[in-house]
């Protein structure tokens, strides 16, 4: 039986894990490191603090995820089947590291949050009216 995350260094597990699966991945990788050029030391630290704060609730995290997403849409048009590629990684790294209450709760936040980062980059590209902003 897997044990469930509880602390900083699960999180830690977890992210890295995951983070290199994504830049192993053609599909998306190339979005981290080529467009977002993501400066990896600064970048997981930054990640363990979200996660800690979505999943212990430790009040880590101070950053704008939406901007952060919108700024890397200007440059290469972040599409649903990206959101969807990251999580099919989160859900398999969570399913093979851990299992148990925060595990699930980990999948459901990341669910949500690929929702609303992906709904928000696409309402600020569309006016109401269905025309492409330039």
């Amino acid at each position: 039986m897997k044990k469930d995350i509880t602390n900083r260094d699960d999180i830690q597990l977890l992210v890295n894990t995951f983070y290199q699966k994504v830049r192993d991945d053609q599909r998306i990788g190339y979005l981290f490191d080529d467009v977002a050029q993501v400066d990896w030391q600064k970048h997981l630290p930054i990640m363990y603090d979200f996660w800690e704060t979505n999943l212990l609730f430790v009040q880590k995290y101070k950053g704008n995820p939406i901007q952060t997403h919108m700024e890397v849409d200007d440059t290469e048009n972040l599409e649903q089947k990206h959101f969807g590629y990251w999580m099919e990684h989160w859900f398999s790294t969570v399913d093979e590291l851990f299992e148990g209450e925060k595990a699930t709760l980990a999948k459901e936040r990341a669910r949500k949050m690929a929702h609303t980062i992906f709904m928000r980059v696409y309402m600020k590209r569309y006016t109401t009216d269905g025309q492409k902003n330039s």
